[in-house]
This record gives C-alpha cells, structure tokens and sequence, in this order.
C-alpha cells in the first residue's frame, strides 16, 4: 500500500512489535506514517495537502478503532474510501500445551 499513498495510519498500540513494523515498512517506502491507538490522535496538520492516505492495523487492533480513524479522516475532509486487498495470510499457530 506504501507506494500508492502519501500518507500511511497505523492503529495500533506503540508497545506493539506488528504495528511498529508496519509503521517502519511505510518509512522504509519513503512515506511518512504515524502509529495511533485511538481516532481521536490523528493531528489535522498531518493529513494536509494529502490526496491519498492508507490506513492499516496490527494484528491485534479491533476493528472497531479502524472504523474510527476512517470516520475521523472523513470528518476531516476524506472525500472517499477504497479498500485494498491486501494478501490472504492462512497461518496458523497451536495453542501450548498448556493451553489446549
């Protein structure tokens, strides 16, 4: 998504390593990104002048918070929303022994 935006939102946590990442992969990608846990967070000066922003989630962000940020950035003058594909992860992990 990087490329296509001059703007990426992580929602998620700082303490997060996943959103930390994703938030590292947009810089690494020359666009600026900022982290927030809550809509509330996002700064109208960061989204001046910008066409295109990208929202994305750690793993463990509720979805709930990423309707938030949508609905803040369209407060705040998004004029659409278009959702990006993104690849289809099929991974899975046991539960621990001591847990199953």
């Amino acid at each position: 998504m990087a490329p296509q935006v001059e703007l990426v939102i992580v929602v998620g946590s700082p303490s997060s390593s996943n959103s930390n990442r994703l938030r590292e992969v947009a810089q690494k990608n020359g666009v600026t990104s900022y982290m927030v846990d809550h809509a509330d967070q996002i700064d109208p000066s960061w989204i001046e002048g910008k066409r295109r922003i990208g929202v994305t989630a750690g793993a463990s962000a509720p979805e709930i918070l990423v309707q938030q940020v949508i609905e803040r950035l369209k407060t705040l003058g998004a004029k659409s929303v278009a959702h990006v594909e993104g690849i289809k992860e099929r991974v899975t992990f046991k539960l621990p022994r001591e847990l199953a």
